[in-house]
């Protein structure tokens, strides 16, 4: 009896002691937990070790040299290093890894073939829209344009349409007073005093000083699943008949995001495509520039820091070396504040003047059906239900949370019920920041923190520390940056049930 008891105190402080230190290792705080940050310093380990850390756009004279510097390398040290060179170069940015391209011709639609590793393959087209908003708008236009959206999300989530993931994203950079010199260059009196050509110049320095633009994109996924294929099939055989089903996609997409009040809306070609990823890596180039763009060269060279990740590039107005920092954060819905929100609740991340630095803000938006929608709205609110009733028998208080993600997964579920045409939306947001120094990145980093903070409740960003050039990717409008959203078990099996379209059928 008494070796029972001596032999059983052990084992539940052992017990206890392992409970503890599980609890410290996975506390979530703002710099995210314990094993987070050993995961990712061993990550980054690894990058530098296999030499993954640097990019250099791939080169055949370039490549044929690194190998026979391999072979020619004498010393660990030596082939170590020779071996970093050889990994650096590579056809596309970690950001784009297995991007290529369905259609790259000139004026016409770029269609982006995607086959990340590991991921389902998709096709992706970008758009260039103007906005929904000028200036200062009444609430009625502001609701009928959130409705507009909401209608052009709702009709692509629907199980029988092939689009998945819609991605929208902003790029917030200095004013270009550009046009307006040039039309001054062509309209000017040549008998013009020169007291009224300074004050011109004057009010061009003034209007562009700290004043930032927004440009917006919006890049519509299809994933290549057997529903594509199978529609695919009736426009022709393999890829023609691919590029015969993107074109009815394509024009559907810009219907839809015309008839949402998008403003100008305009499909990117894939230089156009092109020339914003350069732009987002070496900001130094107009993102409207695409005179020595080539569809199949989408990266330039850089390296990554643990924290940032560094373009080194050319201003082609100049033709000065330039250098960017860049640093991109994950904004998840875990990590808002628990509060109601309109549809202007990110206005501060987008033309506030707190952050006055170059930035991209993306949103990734997964199409979930209405049906499962409303499933995972109540198994939430059965789950909320569960936790206020146990709390209550617990004697503990209630600190709101918990009413308040239980009023949230009501109102949800009384948005998709029967005959209100709403469907469910899984979604991740992403923020990459440039400067043009590693201080200026520490003090732009701080600056979004704050501003995220207290302008947009989200209580904490996580900075994709280890791996910066992938995130970088994240911002690009390409689609990369959120996976597809796990089905139920009734929804995999209704979709099996679904099949393919009948042969003798014509759609």
């Amino acid at each position: 009896m008494i070796v029972t008891i001596l032999a059983g105190w052990p084992g539940l402080l052992i017990g206890l002691g392992g409970v503890g230190v599980t609890m410290l290792v996975t506390a979530k705080t703002h710099r995210g937990t314990i094993v987070e940050r050993s995961r990712r310093r061993r990550r980054w380990k690894a990058r530098v070790a296999a030499g993954t850390d640097a990019f250099e756009p791939y080169d055949v004279a370039a490549w044929d040299q690194a190998e026979q510097a391999v072979r020619m390398a004498k010393g660990r040290t030596q082939k170590w290093e020779a071996q970093r060179t050889l990994a650096a170069m590579r056809a596309n940015p970690d950001g784009a890894d297995g991007m290529g391209w369905l259609e790259c011709g000139r004026g016409v639609p770029g269609i982006q073939w995607h086959a990340p590793i590991g991921e389902r393959g998709y096709l992706a087209v970008t758009f260039s829209v103007t906005g929904q908003l000028r200036g200062i708008e009444s609430t009625s236009v502001m609701t009928r344009a959130a409705e507009g959206w909401g209608a052009f999300l709702a009709s692509r989530a629907v199980p029988s349409v092939l689009v998945e993931d819609v991605q929208t994203m902003t790029r917030v950079l200095p004013a270009d007073t550009a046009l307006q010199e040039f039309w001054v260059l062509n309209s000017l009196d040549a008998d013009a005093p020169a007291d009224a050509i300074k004050s011109y110049e004057e009010v061009l320095a003034r209007t562009g000083d700290g004043a930032m633009v927004q440009r917006h994109f919006i890049t519509v996924k299809w994933p290549l699943s057997s529903a594509f294929y199978d529609a695919a099939r009736k426009y022709g055989e393999g890829r023609d008949g691919w590029r015969g089903l993107m074109r009815e996609e394509i024009a559907s997409a810009h219907r839809g995001l015309t008839e949402a009040r998008m403003g100008q809306v305009d499909v990117l070609s894939a230089r156009q495509v092109t020339a914003v990823m350069l732009h987002q890596q070496n900001p130094s180039r107009p993102i409207d520039y695409v005179a020595d763009v080539h569809p199949s060269r989408l990266g330039a060279r850089s390296h990554d820091e643990f924290s940032a990740h560094v373009v080194e590039g050319i201003d082609p107005l100049t033709g000065e070396p330039v250098e960017w920092w860049h640093r991109t954060a994950k904004i998840t819905a875990d990590a808002l504040a628990t509060a109601p929100r309109t549809q202007l609740w990110a206005l501060d991340l987008l033309i506030g003047r707190d952050v006055q630095f170059i930035r991209s803000v993306s949103f990734h938006i997964h199409l979930v059906p209405a049906g499962e929608a409303k499933a995972a709205a109540q198994r939430d609110l059965v789950r909320d239900q569960a936790e206020a009733i146990s709390k209550s028998e617990a004697g503990s208080v209630d600190l709101d949370e918990t009413g308040t993600a239980m009023s949230a997964s009501k109102r949800r579920r009384m948005d998709l019920r029967a005959g209100t045409g709403h469907h469910g939306a899984a979604w991740v947001g992403y923020v990459t920041i440039s400067t043009r120094s590693r201080d200026e990145l520490a003090r732009a980093s701080r600056q979004l923190e704050e501003t995220c903070a207290t302008g947009l409740g989200i209580e904490y960003l996580d900075w994709q520390d280890s791996f910066e050039a992938a995130a970088s990717g994240t911002t690009w409008p390409i689609g990369r940056g959120i996976t597809a959203h796990d089905s139920s078990f009734s929804a995999r099996v209704y979709r099996a049930l679904a099949g393919k379209s009948e042969k003798e059928a014509i759609s």
